[in-house]
């Protein structure tokens, strides 16, 4: 009887299991880059391909903006859990009242570019009109004007690189790893001498990272580490299988009806994955470094894009656990929610 009756309880408890596990896999996750699809995301379709997600017990879905339409109305909108979004980005968002936590960091290094339609160094081109994107993203090409007194004048489009070729302005703010070698594809002239880079003039600033509202991630940690862990891991496969990655990529581009081709797909993953590697280490780190956050913040305070410095708050026991978000201090002295720090729920993250 003894033995009927454990069992039975093993039983139980294998079904129990199996169906909490079920659950677990069937946890559904909006997840939305930043902008159409492309090699920029390609550790995400690696992922989602290769399985890590569903390994994690997540249920992802990729669901990609129009041309036109900024991330973070989606978010507010309740309609995707995650988005990607550059520092710069984040601390405009926070500093207009939106907590975020930064869940995982890609990018060690700016891509940002200015390129002139005229062969000059765009510093020599004050007042000039310069292209910029009305996705947003333009923070630190912004601060860079207003810091430098270039007082440059912004034509906002969906699609800097049509303007540039119809001789509409004198220049564009473009990414190292996509308009750059639109222009390229073009027939443009690119040189040392026309194009600025930002990462080689003061302003290498981190650029994209995994963000969600504070109020989410704190009601689904757990989640959002792994959603993270997993989305590491698919970066890391993409850095290792290039060739592979440019074909999940394509089913993707394909799905998505992106007007791109092979060739600049495979040179964005190239350039991506560079960015991904910190020029002081050497290594793919994924991590937000805290003199990144305050460089970035002390730029836009100076260049009026945010009100207050917003800074890096970690505790010391509790590395990458978030201090601040939604404002007032805790006992101990740290921060609340809301505060004056930046909010970070990155496992990768050290001291």
């Amino acid at each position: 009887m003894k033995s009927e009756v454990l069992k039975i309880c093993s039983l139980i408890t294998v079904i129990t299991l199996a169906s909490a596990l079920a659950g677990k896999a069937q946890e559904r996750f909006v997840f939305t880059p930043q902008w159409k699809a492309q090699s920029q995301f390609a550790g995400y379709y690696v992922a989602q391909e290769n399985g890590f997600y569903k390994e994690a017990g997540i249920d992802v879905d990729i669901v990609h903006p129009t041309s036109t339409q900024q991330v973070m109305s989606r978010i507010r909108n309740n309609e995707c859990q995650a988005t990607t979004m550059s520092l710069c980005q984040a601390l405009e968002v926070i500093d207009k009242g939106v907590p975020l936590v930064n869940i995982l960091q890609t990018s060690m290094n700016c891509a940002i570019v200015i390129v002139s339609a005229h062969n000059v160094n765009p510093l020599t081109q004050k007042g000039a009109r310069v292209g910029i994107w009305s996705s947003g993203n333009g923070q630190l090409a912004e601060c860079m004007s207003k810091k430098d007194g270039l007082n440059y004048q912004w034509i906002i489009a969906a699609n800097t690189v049509n303007l540039f070729v119809a001789g509409a302005v004198d220049a564009i703010v473009a990414m190292n790893y996509n308009e750059y070698y639109q222009l390229m594809q073009a027939g443009k002239q690119l040189s040392e001498t026309n194009v600025y880079r930002f990462c080689d003039h003061g302003y290498n600033i981190q650029g994209e990272g995994i963000y969600m509202t504070y109020d989410y991630y704190v009601k689904h940690k757990d989640q959002a580490r792994r959603f993270a862990e997993a989305s590491r891991r698919g970066w890391e496969w993409a850095a290792a299988h290039p060739e592979e990655t440019i074909r999940i990529v394509s089913k993707y581009v394909k799905a998505n009806r992106s007007g791109t081709n092979s060739e600049i797909q495979t040179l964005m993953l190239k350039e991506v994955l560079q960015l991904q590697i910190d020029r002081e280490s050497g290594k793919r780190e994924f991590r937000l470094r805290p003199d990144m956050v305050k460089r970035a913040s002390q730029l836009m305070v100076e260049g009026e894009m945010i009100k207050r410095e917003i800074s890096y708050a970690q505790r010391g026991h509790q590395p990458c656990q978030p201090d601040v978000g939604r404002g007032g201090a805790s006992d101990d002295g740290h921060h609340g929610p809301c505060g004056d720090g930046f909010e970070h729920g990155n496992p990768n993250c050290g001291a």
